[in-house]
């Protein structure tokens, strides 16, 4: 049985909410009481899944555009009041290519969503929660972002750039009772690896000790207590969980 955290009375921002990571997350806080909001660029898809989430919203966002993401934002602190924890799960693989024929407009989509998103998403509930002097930000990275994965360089960079930021924006408003921290999981098994070829995924599980990719439902166990009012002096760090391939 998952620890229960207490959110009773907090409302949750999950980005790339429709599906993967991001909807367990959203299972995972409104079991714990947060009243829940997924942002996602398909937003019919992030109606769908949050009607299977009790009290759950939806709200259509790009967070490749600040304007899109601010409006989100409104949105979203008109129907909640306010926003108390970010889990910034919105993110896209890219096709595994060699560099030299890598597409640069791909790349700079890559770059884009991955980690000006980051950017963007983190900067919009940051005002409320200083004024407030709380908040929970959980980014999610990758292992990629540590070790790196040959011809997926455009992934690997934005991955690494989203745990850069996370470190430096924890340090930033350490001041606050703000913690921003990140994860970083193994591959799990959701549907951005339609994007990668069958040869890569084999190549990526023959790299967890573990021997089997991460599920979503153990990525979002931890990401509630990151979430929570428990994650007291934590911040700026980085939480593995790519079954034993990183060990740093």
């Amino acid at each position: 049985m998952a620890n229960i955290y207490d959110l009773s009375g907090q409302a949750a921002v999950i980005t790339g909410g429709a599906q993967g990571i991001g909807l367990a997350c959203a299972h995972r806080l409104a079991e714990s009481g947060a009243r829940t909001c997924l942002w996602d660029i398909n937003v019919e898809k992030a109606k769908a899944a949050a009607d299977r989430i009790d009290g759950a919203r939806a709200v259509q966002c790009d967070v490749t555009d600040f304007a899109s993401v601010t409006s989100a934002c409104a949105e979203t602190e008109a129907a909640l009041d306010h926003i108390d924890i970010l889990v910034n799960s919105a993110g896209i693989a890219g096709p595994v290519t060699a560099i030299e024929e890598y597409d640069t407009e791909v790349w700079n989509q890559v770059i884009a969503v991955n980690l000006t998103g980051t950017y963007h998403t983190n900067k919009a509930v940051l005002p409320g929660m200083k004024t407030r002097n709380y908040g929970r930000i959980v980014n999610i990275a990758s292992i990629a972002g540590k070790e790196g994965n040959p011809k997926a360089t455009h992934y690997a960079a934005s991955k690494a750039g989203v745990i850069g930021f996370t470190k430096a924006l924890g340090k930033e408003v350490a001041e606050h009772d703000i913690a921003v921290n990140c994860v970083t999981p193994a591959v799990a098994n959701t549907e951005i690896l339609e994007q990668v070829t069958e040869e890569f995924i084999e190549f990526m599980l023959s790299k967890i000790p573990r021997g089997r990719f991460v599920e979503v439902e153990e990525i979002a166990n931890m990401v509630a207590w990151m979430s929570s009012r428990e994650c007291s002096f934590t911040t700026a760090a980085v939480f593995d969980i790519s079954g034993g391939r990183a060990t740093y």
